[in-house]
């Protein structure tokens, strides 16, 4: 074999080797060729149990602030009940407000509706005044924390509302709605509400 054979030889032997080895690359220590299947994905959250903590008569002591989105600082307090009744075992429910402060009183309505395929609730208020239903506030729990978001109209301008429920024990809980005008940069709070449940009610 002359020089130049050699040469050629070797030179057709290392782009091979370099081929091959930017084909198949290695294992990384330890990990097999079974460990480089793609995992399962994750399960989603089932949500249709997660107003079940919520079923019972609870004593509600409520902050409404009045004219919100003015600049209004006043705040008007109320004292009442809150009676939830579990629905579709479950997958729905329905909250009776009553409440009474020094500037009335207020009897409201909650139907809670759960949709299994986009795993989410939708929050349906309705005020006895008004006798017809809001538009729907739609979100899910996640960490124990639940999050429902809409557009409404106040003043005839189109708002956002963000309605939260959180501080979940088996005893207590947590409600605040706020409302935004400027596309959800900031929020201002407008309705707070902490319900503690009546001794011997589930």
């Amino acid at each position: 074999m002359t020089a130049n054979s050699r040469y050629l030889f070797w030179r057709a032997s290392l782009l091979a080797l370099f081929f091959l080895v930017i084909k198949v690359p290695p294992l990384v220590a330890g990990q097999r060729e079974d460990d480089k299947r793609p995992s399962a994905p994750a399960m989603e959250h089932d949500g249709q149990h997660d107003f079940d903590f919520e079923i019972g008569t609870w004593k509600t002591h409520l902050w409404r602030l009045v004219d919100p989105l003015t600049g209004s600082t006043n705040w008007v307090e109320y004292e009442g009940t809150s009676i939830v009744r579990k629905i579709w075992n479950g997958r729905a429910n329905l909250v009776e407000l009553k409440v009474d402060g020094s500037t009335g009183h207020i009897e409201g309505l909650n139907l809670r509706l759960y949709n299994p395929q986009s795993r989410q609730w939708s929050l349906n208020f309705a005020n006895s005044r008004g006798g017809t239903l809001s538009p729907p506030t739609i979100g899910e729990f996640k960490n124990g924390r639940g999050e429902f978001f809409s557009q409404e109209t106040l003043n005839g301008r189109a708002i956002l509302v963000r309605f939260v429920i959180s501080d979940i024990t088996t005893d207590s809980c947590r409600f605040e709605q706020a409302f935004s005008d400027d596309g959800g940069k900031t929020w201002e709070v407008n309705w707070i509400a902490i319900d503690t449940r009546v001794k011997g009610e589930a």
